[in-house]
């Protein structure tokens, strides 16, 4: 596939960069990726994605914008708000790049539709804000050996990993299992700084092009953590893939997906009854 005129001028910027070249985008431009969260985290990983030509992006949510989403989830405008998020991210990225098809999924990922949903992506996006969403495109990814870049924000702090199969430790194997529900705030209820999802959202972009195009080391074994309080990045060496980690360990005991959430309204409506 030659690159067209138009294609030589608009990642011009890309193909001057020795360690991606016209190769290198012309695999950006054969890639697919699946963001699932069209917010905070979501929005500023589509746009650069967008932008940068990657040939085919999925976009997964099920909300609509409201007017506090705007503070952060720049993909979205004024003239959005009650519109489905996917739709309205849809829209700004197709105006951003007509080299790009974007696909869209207005639903929920559960154990029923994730692993069939990302089985066609070359890499995952997790730009989800709760933990039973993380552990499910953790366990789904593992299970269909898909690479995924997992963050998370609230706040003035940020962090994120990425998991390559067969490369590190996945995200069970660093947190176990999720939290008690309750247990820690959601930025709905604690609060987050908007630019936060733009800076570690660029950081999964880049996570996402450095693995298409394998440019550079992902962070694979390491956690990068940001504080812009006090402008402090760190990266945490991450303990070695576990093997006896129950999803991606050497006998998984996890071999069917949870639905965490569904397990925590039926034991909240089991403890109603009783």
């Amino acid at each position: 596939m030659a690159l067209t005129d138009e294609q030589i001028e608009r990642y011009s910027r890309h193909i001057i960069l020795k360690e991606i070249g016209v190769k290198g985008q012309k695999k950006l431009l054969g890639a697919k990726v699946l963001i699932i969260g069209a917010g905070g985290l979501g929005a500023p990983v589509a746009m650069y994605l967008a932008a940068a030509g990657v040939g085919t992006i999925g976009i997964v949510d099920a909300d609509d914008v409201d007017l506090s989403n705007l503070q952060r989830q720049i993909i979205h405008s004024t003239a959005d708000v009650g519109k489905a998020k996917v739709k309205s991210a849809k829209e700004t990225m197709e105006a951003m790049n007509p080299d790009v098809l974007v696909k869209t999924y207005r639903m929920f990922v559960d154990s029923t539709n994730i692993r069939e949903l990302i089985r066609e992506y070359d890499f995952v996006i997790d730009g989800t804000d709760n933990f039973p969403a993380k552990f499910l495109i953790n366990d789904a990814c593992v299970m269909e050996k898909k690479p995924f870049c997992h963050a998370g924000i609230i706040r003035f702090k940020g962090q994120l990993m990425t998991y390559i199969p067969g490369q590190g430790p996945c995200y069970r194997c660093v947190f176990k299992d999720p939290p008690p529900k309750d247990a820690v705030p959601t930025c709905k209820q604690a609060g987050v700084i908007g630019a936060m999802g733009g800076v570690i959202g660029s950081l999964q972009a880049m996570e996402a092009v450095k693995y298409i195009t394998g440019v550079g080391k992902n962070l694979v074994g390491r956690l990068l953590t940001y504080d812009a309080l006090n402008n402090d990045f760190h990266s945490i060496k991450l303990p070695p893939a576990n093997g006896k980690c129950p999803v991606c360990g050497e006998n998984p005991t996890i071999t069917e997906l949870i639905d965490y959430e569904q397990q925590e309204c039926a034991e909240a409506q089991h403890g109603k009854d009783l």
